[in-house]
């Protein structure tokens, strides 16, 4: 089936009190979805996703007009003679796509190292650079009013600060044949109203979609890797492993909506690829809009709801490893 993808620029009103990560929204459009049409609709659309067959895969949340590092190793980064500067090298987490109209995707025609000397640091992908904070919370005891020990006891939680109006790009590949520009826009208008993450019951998470733009993407003419945007699970999908990079996460997932209140509210853990890593075919590379594989079902994630999948899949971009990698 068509593929297609796009970036949806979204404008965060609230701080987060949850990392905007692929595999978190995907979970919470799907919670969307069934609350707009129905789990009968959330059900067909689910239909082949651990198969292969995803309906939508989401990408995690990048600052306006750039891409997320490649995680490679030193060696593939600029010579710096000076430890000063290869200390703050270190720091410059953010690929800009450029001053192009409509912020295109022009820049994969680079090969990657080249890539690599136009990174820079939070401050100057965000404008300001996100701060962390921790926010007290307290839980009354109904029978004396205060808090107290255990349960009542005050606790605190983190909180990510964005400088006003923040503009953070997502980019979702959609199968054209079972979810439409449209669909996809309304799911999100959705959490941005209702609250993305934890916390949203109190304010957190809050924004507005601020445009949805079909992306194409240029190929480099010897692209031979896949840059991922959001975790996966590339486990058994024919990448060398001697010529792929990645960092290993581990996802301790818990459900959202109705099930966050269950008895039974966490998930099976699972082992994934982190956000930018790289990956390159073992055999002759062909471009695909995303990698990786969905996981869950048949209660392998979750003893409340069997029907559980996890977003194993991740949107990649095609790019160039350099000659003689």
């Amino acid at each position: 089936m068509p593929h297609s993808l796009y970036r949806a620029t979204l404008c965060l009103h609230t701080p987060l009190g949850t990392p905007l990560a692929g595999d978190t929204l995907f979970g919470q459009l799907c919670w969307a979805l069934r609350e707009a049409q129905g789990e009968a609709e959330l059900t067909h659309r689910l239909t082949g996703y651990t198969t292969g067959q995803p309906w939508l895969v989401v990408s995690d949340g990048f600052p306006a007009g750039f891409l997320p590092k490649p995680t490679l190793p030193q060696h593939f980064e600029p010579p710096q003679s000076d430890p000063k500067l290869r200390k703050a090298a270190k720091k410059n987490r953010w690929i800009p796509l450029g001053t192009s109209i409509g912020r295109s995707l022009d820049l994969l025609k680079k090969p990657l190292p080249e890539l690599l000397t136009s990174a820079v640091n939070e401050a100057a992908a965000f404008g300001c650079a996100p701060q962390s904070a921790v926010q007290p919370h307290n839980t009354l005891n109904r029978l004396t009013g205060t808090t107290g020990e255990g349960e009542f006891a005050p606790y605190s939680m983190p909180q990510t600060f964005y400088a006003a109006e923040q503009k953070i790009d997502v980019y979702l590949v959609l199968d054209d044949a079972r979810i439409t520009p449209a669909e996809i826009s309304g799911l999100l208008g959705s959490i941005g109203m209702t609250g993305f993450g934890r916390d949203a019951s109190i304010g957190l998470g809050k924004f507005t979609l601020d445009s949805l733009t079909p992306i194409a993407t240029p190929a480099h003419a010897q692209a031979n890797a896949f840059w991922t945007l959001a975790p996966c699970a590339p486990q058994g999908q024919g990448f060398n492993g001697e010529n792929s990079y990645w960092r290993v996460l581990t996802r301790f997932g818990r459900h959202g909506n109705l099930h966050a209140l269950s008895g039974k509210p966490f998930k099976t853990p699972v082992l994934l690829a982190s956000t930018g890593a790289i990956f390159r075919p073992a055999t002759a590379f062909k471009a695909h809009p995303f990698i990786g594989q969905g996981l869950g079902r048949d209660g392998k994630l979750s003893k409340a709801e069997a029907a559980t999948v996890h977003q194993g899949y991740a949107p990649v971009l095609p790019v160039f490893m350099g000659d003689g990698i």
